[in-house]
């Protein structure tokens, strides 16, 4: 049904003709006459009669694709036009009109889409002024006309054709909403007869079983069937008639069966929910709220969630309570059953991560991490999270581990005194986590820090105090919130508590690793030669006696460190970082010298 309705503008494209005569027509000078021939109108006056015809005529077409046709047939009535295509929007798409010219039909569709709603110029061969014009409703985009001419329009033809626009537009609006008010009509006509038909069924039931009897068995198929909040729901719009939904405890839906549903669904008002769910709690069974009936889903006191049925003319009865309480009894055991099946994943998810950062064997590790669905093999992040508000307990946890979801972050969650930490597979944006996380808190007071990539199970746990030192030394900065790549500190790495041979070795071979490389391939000396140049102040003439080389010869050597390791000597920061590097190369690592 929903396909034939979406195509329903262009029943009349092709096979209707409209009562207007073609703009063209009126112009010829020789068109027949059967009465006086009467003084000829200002060339304007004239145009505008053309256009209030073509107006009434619209206003009169039986549908959208008659209005657009029209349209397109009687463009030259607006001045040196001529329609190349048309568009209607049709469930959220731009749908061309059968009318459209086909040598350009391509080029024009994908202009009219790039152009997303916005007016614009087409280019056609051969017809030097082109537009692409929308159709626009209240606060709404129904379609597109796409004009061209042989010349550039004067203003006065503009402003004929801005006024067709604008009549096609509003003629177009007033025929949606005359087909939407046909449809819903139709559709409660439906639904009326449907629920007639199924209280006529339920009628019977109650006659042959009771209709207690009956609404719990079914309920009891459905917790069975383990079919989830769908099924429940789907049962219960079945019994009612009603749309059916089921809610979390703050408010965001988790299921919808039945018409209406809205699209997007209202973000959750915290306010305003805690004192819904104070008053449902107060009542013994299912309480009206404004339109709806809803009950809460609380075993053993605890609220899991809330059932409702969308009633909006109030048409419930005890037999639709009654089924809603079955309902809620049945929801009841499935969501307990799933939170208990959470809570032991999430159980399994932590202490796996706490035995991974403390340090575990691989094989081990792989195993358990294959039962809980997260692959260990291939590079790793450890990312470790603190907010200065917040104290890393349960609830920061699960707000961390929601953020990192919605960001497309596959992890492993831990939690830790002051802090949350994530083993994760993909390294993180750098933004992205924590405008999530400062979202979802609804404070940017929060500091990030990311380890190098780990690529063994073994190293995690000093990739895991990467992390902590970028985090650390992010807090110390003068921009104390956002994220910081251990990766990414430079000399910084270094400088902390507990630098030991493996940082050492790991920031030499970031700022000097192609410098050494090459030293060893070509039996050369550039590492020497920039730990000399630094050692001389950056002076010339000094560094080149100490080499015993010409000044030129260290000139070209300057020139080739600066094209092999890709750092730029007169950058202040790569400067001082290659000046250490080279220090503890020479000193701490034992390079030559």
């Amino acid at each position: 049904m929903a396909g034939s309705r979406a195509y329903g503008p262009y029943h009349h494209f092709s096979d209707r003709k409209g009562s207007l005569p073609r703009a063209g027509a009126e112009r010829h000078p020789r068109a027949a006459h059967s009465g006086p021939r009467l003084p000829a109108r200002p060339p304007a006056d004239h145009a505008l009669h053309e256009l209030a015809a073509l107006s009434r005529a619209q206003f009169d077409a039986p549908d959208e694709g008659e209005i657009l046709r029209l349209a397109m047939d009687h463009m030259a009535a607006a001045g040196p036009y001529r329609a190349e295509a048309g568009y209607l929007e049709v469930a959220g798409d731009l749908v061309p009109s059968p009318g459209n010219r086909q040598p350009h039909a391509s080029a024009v569709n994908r202009r009219v889409r790039e152009l997303a709603g916005q007016d614009g110029i087409v280019t056609v061969a051969g017809r030097p002024w082109g537009r692409a014009l929308g159709l626009r409703g209240p606060g709404a985009l129904h379609g597109y006309l796409v004009v061209t001419s042989r010349s550039r329009p004067t203003r006065i033809e503009q402003s004929l054709l801005a006024m067709l626009v604008r009549h096609t537009a509003a003629a177009l609006s007033v025929a949606s909403a005359h087909r939407r008010r046909r449809e819903d009509a139709l559709e409660a006509r439906r639904l009326r007869e449907e629920r007639t038909a199924l209280q006529h069924k339920l009628i019977s039931v109650r006659a042959e079983l009771g209709y207690e009897r009956a609404v719990h068995a079914l309920m009891a198929d459905v917790a069975a069937s383990g079919g989830g909040e769908e099924a429940v729901t789907r049962a219960l719009h079945g019994l009612t008639g009603l749309p059916a939904l089921v809610e979390d405890r703050f408010g965001r839906l988790r299921s919808w069966t039945g018409p209406g549903r809205p699209v997007p669904y209202p973000e959750p008002d915290p306010v305003r929910q805690e004192d819904m769910l104070h008053a449902a709690a107060k009542e013994a069974g299912p309480v009206r709220i404004r339109d709806r009936l809803l009950t809460l889903v609380r075993p053993h006191g605890e609220i899991l969630g809330v059932l409702a049925l969308v009633d909006t003319r109030d048409e419930a009865d005890e037999h639709t309570v009654l089924a809603l309480g079955h309902a809620a009894t049945s929801l009841a055991l499935e969501l307990t059953h799933l939170r208990n099946l959470a809570e032991v994943e999430l159980r399994l998810h932590r202490e796996l991560a706490d035995d991974l950062l403390a340090g575990t064997d691989e094989p081990s590790a792989y195993a358990r991490s294959e039962a809980v669905g997260h692959d260990l093999h291939g590079s790793h992040y450890i990312v470790v999270v603190r907010w200065s508000d917040r104290t890393a307990d349960d609830s920061f946890a699960q707000t961390v581990g929601r953020a990192a979801a919605a960001v497309g972050m596959r992890s492993l969650l831990a939690r830790r005194s002051d802090h949350v930490a994530l083993i994760t597979s993909d390294r993180p944006h750098a933004r992205a986590l924590y405008e999530a996380l400062a979202r979802e808190s609804g404070t940017r007071a929060g500091t990030i820090g990311v380890s190098a990539p780990c690529d063994s199970v073994d190293d995690i746990p000093q990739h895991y105090l990467e992390a902590q030192r970028a985090l650390d030394v992010r807090r110390r900065s003068r921009e104390r919130y956002g994220t910081s790549f251990f990766d990414e500190l430079g000399l910084y790495r270094i400088l902390g508590p507990g630098s030991g041979q493996r940082e050492l070795e790991t920031f030499v071979q970031e700022w000097l690793g192609q410098l050494i490389d090459y030293d060893l391939r070509h039996h050369a000396t550039m590492v020497e030669t920039l730990s000399r140049y630094f050692d001389c102040g950056g002076n010339y003439d000094e560094t080149a006696d100490s080499l015993t080389i010409h000044r030129s010869t260290l000139r070209y050597r300057l020139q080739r460190i600066r094209n092999i390791s890709g750092h730029d000597l007169t950058n202040v920061e790569d400067r001082l970082n290659l000046q250490v590097a080279t220090r503890v190369w020479k000193i701490v690592l034992g390079g030559p010298g």
